[in-house]
């Protein structure tokens, strides 16, 4: 959710006055996708707690209501504790417990009416999971989505220009543009199904679990409530989790998926390091393709332009598999009953599907889609590769196609003229040279 722009008076209590003191570390709130989760979770805990009779309808109505405000963004000015915090996210629990309260008025207390049947334990890592679940959902897979689909769009468009191959960074037999953005595509759409194989232990939520798995001091019916008021609300369904005591205990669904988030980061590392070399020249570069010119790209050189977007999805995937390695360290941190570096694994989870999402619109909308063949830079790469000799080894043996290719590359004359001298039938070598064919069989 969006910070506040709306001015209102501190509505917080002493235990986040507390909290502000202790944790004055890196100036950065935590994110605004959790408070307006713990929101969601405050309001629908309500509505399960009057349902059940554990709060008077009156109270309860007070509190969700006032909840559903914090939810809706309206008070995110109100939660200013750092997100290097309590592991377990306590303070800021607490933080919403007071907001909430001081929002619904004389008689409800942060901890017995709005904090009914919770605990930081369970209240926390639930909205970190919701909020993770649902930004995946609504942001990150329709952007890869939509790269994919602007990937497949160009495979479709170039199918049938060739060019050589590269292995080792060296030249390979040939194949077609259309071929290599088709294995960009897929590789996007392996991502997405990545992504999604781990959303359904991400939707697991500990939630009724309250301080160590237990459920001490909730209804037995209360998570399956407030999952059911979570789903009529949101449209998101939480999921009763696999074991109590395991979703308590550690984060692992989140250290999956951000296992997957750094999966999808080395694919845009390759993809965008593709398109970079691809692009490269105007004349001393690679040359296979027109990027789309952004901006000025020297204060001294003039008429340069650099392949800006692609080193943005590189500069964002780095900062992804950064992340990753901070929560697979915090994901380690869980001791008994939990794990207690929550807020920074929000943080940086949050963190990566935001800037994936964003690199992958902007990899589509300002560079794929922008892309042109420079088709007289693919005609040189593929009439000039030496390795489509290879298509030879059939019909005159391993030995004597490298020997020509040898004798090509140091004379600096091409396969043909060297490959007849060497005695090979030139009905031979038309058949046998057919860079299409070569590229795309038949």
């Amino acid at each position: 959710m969006p910070p506040s722009t709306k001015s209102s008076p501190k509505l917080w209590g002493g235990e986040t006055d507390k909290a502000v003191a202790n944790f004055p570390v890196s100036g950065n709130p935590i994110p605004g996708a959790v408070i307006h989760w713990l929101g969601e979770i405050k309001a629908a805990a309500a509505r399960a707690n009057g349902e059940l009779g554990l709060l008077k309808p009156v109270m309860a109505k007070k509190i969700a209501k006032a909840a559903d405000e914090v939810a809706s963004g309206e008070h995110n000015g109100q939660f200013p504790i750092d997100v290097f915090q309590t592991g377990s996210g306590t303070s800021s629990n607490m933080n919403s417990n007071e907001v909430i309260a001081t929002l619904a008025g004389k008689g409800v207390h942060p901890n017995d009416h709005v904090n009914l049947g919770q605990s930081s334990n369970d209240v926390f890592p639930s909205a970190v999971h919701l909020a993770a679940l649902s930004e995946t959902k609504t942001d990150l897979l329709p952007a890869l989505k939509q790269l994919e689909q602007s990937l497949a769009k160009k495979s479709r468009a170039f199918k049938n220009m060739v060019k050589s191959g590269r292995t080792h960074l060296m030249d390979a037999v040939p194949v077609t543009l259309g071929q290599e953005f088709g294995g960009y595509a897929a590789q996007v759409r392996l991502g997405q199904d990545r992504i999604g194989d781990t959303l359904g232990r991400v939707a697991q939520i500990p939630l009724g679990g309250t301080a160590t798995g237990t459920g001490l001091n909730t209804h037995p019916k209360f998570a399956a409530t407030a999952r059911k008021h979570i789903a009529k609300k949101t449209g998101v369904r939480a999921a009763e989790p696999a074991d109590p005591f395991e979703a308590q205990a550690n984060r692992d669904a989140l250290v999956e998926l951000s296992g997957a988030l750094k999966v999808v980061a080395v694919g845009f590392t390759k993809i965008a390091n593709d398109l970079a070399m691809m692009g490269s020249g105007p004349r001393a570069g690679i040359g296979e393709i027109f990027l789309p010119e952004l901006q000025k790209g020297s204060s001294i050189m003039p008429g340069k332009v650099n392949p800006v977007i692609p080193e943005v999805v590189i500069q964002v995937a780095a900062q992804v598999i950064g992340n990753d390695t901070t929560i697979t360290v915090a994901g380690t941190q869980g001791q008994f009953e939990l794990n207690v570096r929550i807020p920074l694994i929000a943080k940086n989870l949050l963190e990566s599907i935001g800037l994936l999402a964003a690199a992958a619109r902007l990899l589509s909308e300002k560079c794929v889609d922008g892309i042109e063949p420079n088709k007289d830079g693919l005609k040189a790469s593929a009439e000039n590769t030496l390795a489509a000799a290879t298509a030879l080894n059939p019909y005159i043996g391993y030995d004597k196609a490298a020997a020509i290719v040898k004798e090509a590359a140091a004379s600096g004359r091409n396969l043909r003229e060297v490959a007849l001298e060497k005695g090979v039938d030139a009905k031979v070598y038309k058949q046998a040279m057919d860079l299409k064919k070569m590229a795309l069989g038949g």
